[in-house]
């Protein structure tokens, strides 16, 4: 009776392939933008801002454990993004670069708990067979290519807001596209022509950053999860626990690489574009 139950039923709950897409709690509906990666986003932001007001509640000379370990990552991350952008800028960008690495490596090791992203409502027999889920329950932001591409995107509207406070929309074109080395008459004018060319580059590079940073993210973390997925399913049940075992350990390195690639280089964006030319401050000068 409970096998041709379960044969009848045109979904079942299945341990299955990772999806490479988040599924909506609500579709065709107006609350169809609720997705499982909007839902995990929304705790991992949760659990962050309750961590920071721990951490920074009641807070004394001498710190509790909660006290000291926020400070040791507010104090060391701080210290990473002053060495890059000066210390001049850096008050001003560390705290929505500080938030979005952690948020990134916070979504990255929470797709390695057991079941995320595994573990939800998919066509089948009922049995727990190893298939696609159609619907997982449980979707890391960084494993949604929406999430991913937000955050981006987010980074690139900081980068110009900071770009254009700095050196503005002027100082912008001739660092972009202005000639270098101070030469003129003939070879000056070629270097311009050539420094043109390359300013031209530069403004493709530009407009492709949002699209290079949030894919090597999604790419890399989604890849992950479905290399301990295809290791979970060899050797039957022992070996379906101990296969895995060691790829923990490089995915657990993998999202912590990938949570500072993409802050060390929307960092390194910044700076780039906000350096100042101290060549030509000092011929100024004098």
């Amino acid at each position: 009776m409970l096998s041709s139950t379960l044969h009848s039923t045109s979904f079942s709950p299945v341990l299955a392939n990772v999806p490479s897409y988040a599924s909506e709690f609500f579709k065709e509906s107006n609350l169809s933008f609720i997705t499982t990666s909007l839902f995990v986003a929304t705790i991992i932001t949760g659990l962050l801002l309750w961590f920071a007001r721990k951490a920074t509640t009641n807070m004394t000379l001498i710190p509790h454990k909660t006290q000291n370990l926020f400070e040791f990552i507010v104090e060391f991350l701080f210290g990473q993004v002053e060495g890059i952008v000066g210390a001049k800028l850096a008050p001003k960008v560390f705290p929505l670069l500080a938030t979005v690495f952690i948020y990134i490596l916070v979504s990255n090791w929470f797709g390695l708990l057991p079941g995320v992203g595994t573990i939800g409502w998919g066509e089948g027999t009922g049995t727990l067979s190893v298939k696609e889920v159609h619907f997982a329950l449980l979707r890391p932001p960084t494993t949604d290519l929406n999430a991913a591409f937000g955050l981006a995107a987010a980074m690139f509207v900081v980068w110009l807001y900071i770009t254009i406070k700095e050196v503005g929309v002027w100082g912008f074109i001739v660092h972009t596209f202005g000639p270098k080395g101070g030469l003129k008459g003939v070879m000056g004018m070629m270097v311009a022509l050539v420094f043109l060319f390359v300013g031209v580059i530069e403004i493709f590079s530009i407009v492709f950053r949002p699209i290079t940073l949030s894919f090597r993210l999604y790419g890399n973390i989604i890849a992950g999860e479905n290399v301990l997925h295809t290791m979970s399913g060899m050797g039957g049940f022992l070996g379906s626990i101990l296969a895995p075992f060691p790829f923990y350990f490089m995915e657990l390195l993998v999202g912590l690489l990938q949570a500072i690639v993409f802050t060390l280089l929307s960092t390194v964006y910044i700076q780039l574009s906000t350096a100042h030319d101290d060549h030509g401050h000092e011929e100024g000068h004098h």
